[in-house]
């Protein structure tokens, strides 16, 4: 983070500094982590209010506060209206002193792989700045935006949301000159109340962009008819893994034994042979919006080529890994919709030997969710796997649809899992979990692996 003072902050947010003028060069919302000398900024949300843990801050650390209403402390302090919308303010501040080349993505499913493989590309020619983790919100965005430095070369923001402006939001502090919605796809639809509604809250994302810069869109999954109007202004540049009309598409893919994608990226100029690190047909399509970001902003082949084969898998999204030589785990439990269980289904049906479709719940679908897991289980069921197991109370029409199995908690599942794999040892397994990150799948993966340490 870039040294900042505190009269410049309350200037920036038109609060009052009560206290002494101080440097900051770090900024904490967290107790649990704050470096010596850090702001730290007391949030305020419908069942926290982090005033109560200031005096707590400033043992662990803290020089000074960022609080809606001034406290009985000996420290200097920024007094503003809403200590979340500062925060966005500040971080907004010092990335653009920054004057770094940005994108911002957001999509239904992906976002975090395309965010990885622009990073991992964009490494091989100069400094990036990328999200970590989750810290994808109206609050994870400022704290990521936070770490900027003068000395990067690029960003790399993910955007996320789960209610109808938010999006909108966190891209006018991120001022991205090239933005992407990967995808549309019934998602978090308690928060967005349809489709339309997900068509809207990704589209706000190129309300962000200036005139002339730089809208990628996924000519198979989009907005439509929602999105004409703000992309008027903008260079729009369409993708897609099939279609030769967009203006990026592949050709030729094919899966190696271990499920990795190799094709062919057509580019406006030309054709480039590509091969992923990372498993799943699925994610042609997600390094072909990673090419099109990274081209824009100067990348070679080779980089390109280079980035998309060295990319290391994220934990819980795609990670392979071999528990023996007979069994190998796709640890997928990080998150869940519709179109992406769709993927991990068809990514375990490129599988031989015995497979095993291992699926939590999908999370705010609101009333759609019984009908939309019914679409899962209708995709899985023709490819007749031989072990459909599921957690979760609408995934059960999942495991019905594929005579399967449900259960009501984790520890039968993990039983019925060690068991059948300890009597069936000879054969080849390959286990696909997949699940809301509220169903805990995280908890079977971790099971399994402490298993066959």
């Amino acid at each position: 983070m870039l040294d900042t003072t505190l009269s410049h902050l309350a200037q920036l947010t038109e609060g009052q500094l009560i206290g002494e003028d101080a440097l900051f060069s770090s900024v904490s919302t967290d107790t649990r982590h704050i470096e010596k000398g850090a702001l730290f900024v007391a949030l305020v949300g419908e069942r926290f209010d982090a005033h109560h843990f200031c005096q707590q801050a400033l043992q662990a650390g803290a020089s000074a506060l960022l609080v809606e209403r001034a406290l009985d402390l000996p420290v200097a302090q920024v007094v503003v209206q809403d200590t979340k919308l500062a925060l966005g303010q500040l971080a907004a501040d010092v990335h653009q002193r920054c004057q770094t080349a940005t994108v911002a993505i957001t999509g239904s499913c992906g976002k975090t792989t395309v965010k990885e493989m622009t990073a991992s590309i964009l490494q091989q020619k100069g400094k990036v700045l990328f999200t970590t983790g989750n810290f994808n919100n109206d609050i994870g965005v400022p704290l990521t935006l936070l770490r900027s430095q003068e000395d990067d070369d690029y960003a790399v923001i993910e955007l996320g949301a789960n209610h109808i402006g938010e999006i909108a939001y966190t891209t006018r502090l991120v001022k991205p000159q090239i933005a992407l919605v990967n995808n549309v796809a019934a998602a978090h639809l308690e928060g967005f109340g349809s489709i339309d509604g997900v068509k809207q809250a990704k589209g706000e994302i190129y309300q962000g962009l200036a005139a002339g810069d730089v809208a990628v869109v996924n000519l198979e999954s989009n907005g439509g008819e929602a999105w004409q109007s703000v992309l008027a202004d903008k260079k729009v540049v369409t993708f897609s893994a099939h279609d030769p009309n967009a203006d990026f598409y592949a050709s030729d893919v094919y899966l190696n034994e271990e499920g990795q994608a190799k094709f062919v990226l057509h580019t406006p100029k030309q054709a480039l042979p590509i091969s992923l690190g990372i498993i799943g047909q699925h994610n042609v399509s997600n390094a072909i919006a990673a090419s099109i970001i990274a081209l824009h902003f100067g990348a070679s082949e080779q980089e390109i080529q280079a980035g998309l084969r060295n990319l290391m898998p994220v934990k819980g999204r795609v990670d392979v890994q071999r528990l023996t030589d007979k069994i190998k785990l796709i640890d997928d439990s990080y998150n869940a919709s519709v179109p992406a269980m769709k993927v991990a289904v068809d990514l375990l049906a490129s599988f031989s030997g015995t497979r095993w479709l291992i699926l939590g719940y999908m999370a705010e679908l609101g009333d759609e969710s019984l009908a939309l897991h019914r679409q899962v289980g209708e995709h899985a069921a023709p490819f007749g796997f031989e072990h459909v197991l599921t957690f979760g109370e609408d995934t059960r029409i999942i495991s019905d649809l594929c005579q399967g199995l449900h259960f009501a908690d984790h520890s039968a599942m993990i039983d019925y899992i060690k068991q059948h794999l300890a009597s069936d040892a000879e054969s080849n397994h390959t286990l696909l979990v997949k699940g809301a990150n509220s169903a805990g799948m995280s908890k079977v993966v971790a099971a399994l692996k402490e298993n066959f340490k």
